[in-house]
């Protein structure tokens, strides 16, 4: 497809400059560039009409290179200086929706406030003037509340294009997904029954919460999510979370890698049934004193030596590291000398790890000690993997970091907390808005290697001045130069 540049001649000898495409012999008006009186007119006007088909091919990438038409002459006495937009930065994000497919969802106020969410992140209501402020959008209160109620019904169709651009760029094909939990408290001390006290994870133990299990991809893109009440323990959130996620995307086989709070003998069952397999943290301190000593006499104390040992809870693979038994040694040693500090001085401290208390005397733990000495060095991962070598699974697991930095995104560069909302609905949509704002964000750092804070900082140097034109009471904006810094991350996302 074609676009060309059709020159009509009026009945007043003037000359219409339009860009247009020819289809079936027929001709389609794409723009109406103008009206020439004159051949400098005329000759304007085919360069706007050049500059146009530029900036609008047929076929556009993801960040294509916009060309603005040459301005016409204007006087400064004429001009009016009316403040700058970042309608820049309002575009590139908004490309990047586009390409996720969120517009198919056609909620456009959910698309921009995921874009606020990035941008600068604030409550519901103040994004409505942030987004009016920095990109000239309206919308009434009204329009958001009306909106919020109905962004939890999208949660599925959110999901499966997130999973489809995590298997088209990440060649993601559901071998490995990797899961973990996270708190996030409310602004409040008024509990419901979603809204509860519990265990938090952000220190904030009086006030109530909800907990999210987030499911990423070994690089830490996001493509599932569930929420809880914010008294539920996250070893019972590990089956709803997975299974529902199986179930949503028809997948036979998965392989899960999570840390050990997720780990019981009913989840070992439930996921043996479902034909899943995992890879989880083990406990060793709560290992039995048999199991202890088999680990013990047959692992050797060689940096990277590892052992298999079968259990109830599946095969216990055990690793050395030389790193590992330095830090471990060290923490001991500050964990007796604290022990016997409080041996010698009881009552006057918190009770110390190795410090044991009978028929009223203090005294160190010297089992406890023993014990500990034995696991200097030692890190164990459960599995029910059978075809896959030691250091392998050791490798799958140290990825549970991903997860770990995607829930500092949401935390800090998203402000997902605290959460201000009440109502049940409110709250989804909140979590909603998050969730998909993290996924463009983890989109852009794997894409580009750089955080997302500074690939913002970067789009939010081009800015739109906008200056009133007071003998036309027009609107003239003038865009910054774009960096090359920000060309070549819109090179990278192109790709």
């Amino acid at each position: 497809m074609k676009y060309s540049i059709r020159i009509d001649r009026t009945d007043t000898d003037s000359q219409r400059v339009q860009v247009v495409r020819y289809e079936k012999r027929k001709i389609a008006e794409l723009k109406h560039i103008g009206t020439a009186h004159t051949e400098k007119e005329l000759t304007d006007l085919k360069s706007v009409a050049e500059a146009w088909i530029l900036a609008h091919p047929p076929h556009p990438q993801l960040f294509a290179l916009t060309v603005e038409p040459p301005p016409s002459p204007v006087f400064l006495k004429d001009c009016r200086y009316q403040g700058i937009w970042h309608t820049f930065t309002y575009e590139f994000l908004h490309r990047l929706c586009t390409h996720f497919h969120f517009t198919h969802l056609k909620q456009h106020i959910l698309i921009d406030l995921v874009i606020m969410r990035l941008f600068e992140p604030a409550s519901k209501r103040r994004s409505l003037t942030l987004l009016n402020r920095y990109f000239g959008i309206e919308y009434s209160e009204n329009t958001l509340y009306r909106a919020l109620r109905k962004f939890s019904s999208l949660k599925e169709s959110v999901e499966e294009k997130t999973v489809a651009i995590a298997k088209e760029e990440f060649g993601f094909d559901f071998s490995f997904v990797l899961y973990d939990v996270t708190t996030l408290y409310f602004e409040t001390f008024e509990a419901d029954e979603m809204r509860k006290p519990g265990f938090s994870k952000d220190n904030k133990s009086q006030q109530p919460q909800i907990v999210i299990g987030l499911m990423v991809t070994p690089e830490g893109f996001p493509v599932s999510y569930e929420i809880f009440a914010g008294n539920t323990f996250e070893g019972t959130t590990f089956l709803p979370t997975i299974l529902a996620f199986k179930r949503l995307h028809k997948v036979e086989t998965l392989t899960i890698v999570a840390d050990a709070a997720m780990l019981s003998l009913d989840n070992i069952e439930k996921l043996t049934v479902e034909k899943l397999t995992y890879i989880v943290g083990a406990r060793l301190g709560n290992i039995s004193p048999k199991l202890l000593n088999t680990i013990d006499s047959s692992l050797t104390r060689t940096d990277g030596a590892t052992t298999r040992t079968e259990t109830l809870h599946g095969t216990l693979v055990c690793s050395y590291s030389k790193k590992r038994y330095s830090k471990d040694l060290s923490d001991m040693n500050k964990q007796i000398a604290k022990a016997e500090n409080q041996v010698q001085n009881p009552g006057k401290m918190k009770r110390a790890k190795f410090v044991s208390v009978s028929t009223g005397k203090v005294s160190l733990n010297d089992e406890l000690i023993a014990k500990t000495k034995k696991l200097l060095g030692v890190k164990g991962y459960y599995t029910n993997l059978t075809d896959m070598m030691d250091t392998d699974i050791i490798t799958h697991y140290r990825s549970l970091w991903h997860i770990e930095q995607a829930f500092r995104i949401a935390k800090s560069d998203l402000a997902t907390r605290p959460i201000f909302h009440r109502k049940e609905e409110s709250i989804k949509a909140h979590i909603l808005i998050c969730v998909m704002a993290l996924a463009l964000s983890k989109y852009i750092e794997i894409k580009t290697k750089q955080s997302i804070h500074s690939v913002l900082d970067a789009c939010k140097s081009v800015t739109d001045a906008r200056i009133l034109h007071t003998a036309t009471n027009k609107i003239i904006v003038m865009r910054s130069k774009i960096p090359d810094v920000v060309k070549n991350i819109q090179e990278i996302l192109s790709h």
